[in-house]
């Protein structure tokens, strides 16, 4: 069964308007984010000592070719056309292994390292010159609407595995260690640890942006105050014990 579609009907011309409305879009979005696309590049550049120069970032950083369909389905997604939008997302999904929702709002200077299983929800917002590793989740919680996705400051460094779940904070200059699960805001400067994870550092000494080695562990911290406050106590019983002895 054929189905001819006629020039002059109003479903081809329906048709050739939205098709042209769409290249136009391109077009625009082409001219728009080129200044972004520079950024994005100098940012790995400057942050990936395996990178040599900016045609290998450009021809073969899948992170890079996610911010790139990014901006282009974000520009569609604000033209509302929400289609051309998530088709461009799942295509760059398929073909990366990063998936971010054309409705998110990512600063300049983004920088995804390896990047697959990165998923950045509809209304997560990332500001300027963040680092996100591979496998790291911006995602929401139940079926909320609404702002239902984290905000993540400038300079702010998710490790790899790590979790941020819920409309949360994450202060500027901050850092979430790999494997984390973030439930409640992280203040600016600080450091988080865990599941769910706790703030072991904050302010005083700013966080190294890429350091993901030299992290306080929360649980051995807690070993250590138990084992001395266990030291403490055998300490007391032993001067009780000899008390003891001596009066009788």
């Amino acid at each position: 069964m054929k189905i001819q579609l006629k020039t002059d009907s109003p479903v081809f011309e329906w048709l050739l308007e939205q098709l042209s409305r769409l290249l136009t879009c391109l077009v625009g979005c082409a001219r728009s984010i080129k200044e972004e696309i520079l950024t994005d590049v100098e940012a790995v550049k400057s942050r990936d000592p395996a990178a040599t120069n900016g045609v290998e970032i450009v021809l073969l950083y899948s992170g890079v070719h996610a911010l790139l369909a990014y901006r282009v389905s974000h520009k569609l997604y604000l033209s509302e056309h929400h289609f051309s939008a998530r088709f461009v997302s799942q295509l760059t999904r398929f073909l990366t292994g990063i998936e971010i929702h054309p409705g998110a709002t990512i600063g300049k200077g983004l920088f995804i390292d390896h990047g697959m299983g990165v998923v950045i929800g509809e209304t997560a917002e990332i500001g300027d010159n963040c680092t996100i590793y591979q496998g790291v989740t911006l995602g929401g919680t139940g079926k909320d609407v609404g702002k239902r996705h984290p905000t993540l400051g400038d300079n702010v460094m998710v490790g790899s595995g790590a979790k941020i779940l819920g409309p949360v904070n994450i202060g500027s200059n901050s850092k979430v260690a790999s494997g984390a699960v973030v439930l409640d805001d992280i203040p600016e400067e600080s450091t988080a640890v865990g599941i769910p994870a706790r703030v072991v550092r904050r302010k005083g000494v700013k966080p190294d942006n890429l350091d993901q080695i030299h992290i306080p562990d929360p649980v051995s911290q807690e070993l250590c105050k138990l084992e001395v406050k266990i030291k403490h106590l055998e300490e007391e019983l032993a001067a009780l014990k000899e008390g003891r002895v001596e009066n009788s």
